[in-house]
C-alpha cells in the first residue's frame, strides 16, 4: 500500500516537472521581427545643443501660482519658433490656457483618424539644499562627457525637443503624414495638468476630434534593471495608476501634559497609521502586470523562464518575491503612502488634534471609492474623520495592445532599439496623458530613455542628465514612428 502511494506521488511529481518544462518550452516570443531603421542623417551635436539651451529657460511649474515663471515659458516658446523654423511654417500653433501649446500638422487624408504626441514644459524645481550635490549648474544646460545635464533634460524637454527634431527632418524630407498630427505640450504637468493639457483636451473634444491613438511620456528602455533578462526592455505603458490622497482629522481635548489620558490625539492616530501600513491591499500578478510577464517570460534565462512561464503553479512564490522591491510591488497593487503627520506645538500641552495625509497610487480595477472603503476598515477608528483630496484622480483606461498605436509604438521601438524586448507595461505616476481619454481610447506611455538602475534616481533628483548618443536614439524612434503611423492601414 504505502509502496503505491510512492509510486503515486512520484509520478505526479514527474507528470508536475513534464507539465512545467513544456509550458516553459513552448510559450512563444511575441517580440515583432524587425529590421532596424536606417541611421538619420541628423548633425547630433547640434541638435544636443538645441536642447542643451533650452535647459537654461527656468520653466517650473506652481501649483498655485499660474503665472509663475511666465516670462521663461515665453523665452522658451520663441527659441522653438526659432530651432525649428519648418515646424512652424507648416504646422499650426496655438497656445491654449496660460502657456501650453498645442500644434496641428494637417495630413493629406481627412478620412484618416489624427494621432497625437505629448511632452511637457515644465519642471519641478531643486530640491532646496541639494544644490552642491549637482556635478554642474543644473539650469546651465551644460554639455559634458558625451551627456548633456540639467534639470529638464530626462523630464521632459528631451521628449519635446526629439519630437521636434524628427517633425524638422520629416519636412525637410518632403514627408506628409496621411492622418493630421497633433503635438500636445503642457505647461504644468508636473503640478496636476489641469491647466494645460486637460484644456487642450477639451479644446479637441469640442471640435469633435477623436484621436486613433496618443502616445505621451511613460515607461523607458531598462537596462539591466530586470533578473533573468540579459537584454534591455523597453516596456510600453498601457495604463497609468489613479492618485488618491485623503486627509485624515481625529480631534480630542487638549490638556496638560502632567495628566495624560489612556488614548492621546497623536497615540490614537498613530495605532491607526499603523493598522494601515500594516494591512497594504491586496494585489497580485494580473491585468496589465500579467501581460507584461508574459510578454517578458520567453525573453528570460534560467530559472526565472520557468517561473514567469508557470504562473498558473508559481505566482504566489513570484509575487512574494517582487513584493520585497518597492518599484515591482507597486505594479501588483494599489500602493499605500503615509505622506504628512502632524500634531502639537509644545512639548507640554496634549494637542487636541492630530492630522495626517494618505496617497495611495490606485491600480486599475480599484477606483477612490474602494480605496476609501478599505481606508475606512483598515483604520479602524471611526473618530477619525477623512476628506479627499479635490485633485484625486481614477486609475486610467487600459488601452489595448491589438491596437494601430500599440502596433505602431511597438514596431518603432524594435525599429529604433533593435537590442531590446518589447513588453506592456503599467506607468505608476502620473502624466498628462490621463487627461486624453476624453478623445482616445487608446493612450499609450512610452520615453524613448535607456537606463540603468542607477539612472532612475535622477528623475525629479540630482544630476538629470541625458546621454547625446540615446538622445540621438530618442529623435529616430519618433522619426520612424511616424512614418510606422503613415503606413498604417486605416482603422
Amino acid at each position: 500500500m504505502l509502496k503505491r502511494i510512492s509510486l503515486g506521488l512520484l509520478l505526479a511529481v514527474l507528470l508536475l516537472v513534464a507539465a512545467v518544462a513544456v509550458k516553459t518550452v513552448v510559450t512563444p516570443s511575441q517580440q515583432l521581427a524587425v529590421t532596424p531603421a536606417p541611421k538619420l542623417d541628423i548633425d547630433l551635436q547640434a541638435a544636443a545643443t538645441r536642447l542643451s539651451k533650452a535647459i537654461t529657460f527656468k520653466t517650473v511649474s506652481s501649483l498655485d501660482e499660474a503665472d509663475a515663471n511666465a516670462a521663461e515659458f515665453d523665452k522658451l516658446h520663441a527659441y522653438l519658433a526659432q530651432q525649428f523654423p519648418k515646424v512652424h511654417a507648416t504646422l499650426k500653433r496655438e497656445v491654449v490656457g496660460n502657456k501650453a501649446l498645442l500644434y496641428t500638422w494637417a495630413g493629406s487624408d481627412p478620412a484618416a483618424r489624427p494621432i497625437a504626441l505629448m511632452a511637457h514644459q515644465d519642471m519641478v524645481p531643486i530640491a532646496p539644499g541639494t544644490e552642491k550635490a549637482w556635478s554642474v549648474d543644473p539650469f546651465a544646460g551644460e554639455i559634458k562627457d558625451g551627456f548633456i545635464w540639467g534639470r529638464g533634460t530626462l523630464d521632459n524637454k528631451g521628449n519635446l525637443f526629439a519630437q521636434m527634431e524628427a517633425i524638422e527632418l520629416l519636412i525637410g524630407s518632403g514627408f506628409t503624414p496621411k492622418q493630421t498630427v497633433y503635438l500636445v505640450m503642457g505647461d504644468d504637468e508636473e503640478v496636476s495638468g489641469l491647466r494645460g493639457a486637460l484644456p487642450i483636451a477639451e479644446l479637441l473634444k469640442s471640435r469633435n476630434v477623436r484621436l486613433d491613438w496618443v502616445l505621451d511620456e511613460g515607461l523607458l528602455v531598462l537596462d539591466g534593471v530586470l533578473p533573468g533578462l540579459s537584454k534591455p526592455a523597453a516596456l510600453i505603458g498601457l495604463a497609468e495608476k489613479g492618485y488618491g490622497t485623503f486627509f485624515l482629522s481625529l480631534d480630542t481635548s487638549p490638556g496638560h501634559s502632567s495628566m495624560p489620558p489612556q488614548h492621546s490625539a497623536i497615540g490614537s492616530m498613530s495605532a491607526a497609521l499603523a493598522r494601515l501600513e500594516a494591512h497594504p491591499m491586496p494585489g497580485g500578478i494580473q491585468g496589465v502586470a500579467g501581460q507584461m510577464f508574459g510578454a517578458l517570460a520567453p525573453e528570460m534565462s534560467g530559472i526565472n523562464r520557468v517561473m514567469l512561464s508557470n504562473l498558473w503553479l508559481t505566482e504566489p512564490l513570484v509575487r512574494s518575491q517582487l513584493e520585497k522591491s518597492p518599484s515591482s510591488n507597486a505594479m501588483l497593487r494599489t500602493t499605500t503612502a503615509l505622506t504628512i503627520v502632524r500634531a502639537g506645538n509644545k512639548d507640554n500641552v496634549l494637542p487636541g488634534r492630530a492630522e495626517a495625509a494618505v496617497n495611495f497610487r490606485i491600480l486599475p480595477g480599484d477606483t477612490l471609492a474602494s480605496v476609501e472603503t478599505y481606508l475606512r476598515r483598515a483604520l479602524a477608528n471611526d473618530d477619525i474623520k477623512i476628506r479627499q483630496y479635490p485633485g484625486n484622480a481614477e486609475p486610467s483606461p487600459v488601452s489595448s495592445t491589438d491596437s494601430a498605436g500599440y502596433r505602431a509604438i511597438q514596431q518603432a521601438v524594435r525599429q529604433s532599439f533593435p537590442d531590446a524586448v518589447v513588453a506592456p507595461g503599467l506607468m505608476t505616476a502620473a502624466t498628462d496623458s490621463r487627461h486624453f481619454s476624453l478623445v482616445s481610447d487608446a493612450v499609450f506611455r512610452f520615453s524613448p530613455f535607456r537606463v540603468k538602475g542607477e539612472d532612475l534616481a535622477r528623475f525629479h533628483g540630482t544630476n538629470e542628465r541625458l546621454a547625446i548618443s540615446n538622445y540621438g536614439e530618442m529623435i529616430g524612434f519618433y522619426h520612424q514612428l511616424l512614418r510606422n503611423a503613415n503606413a498604417a492601414p486605416a482603422p
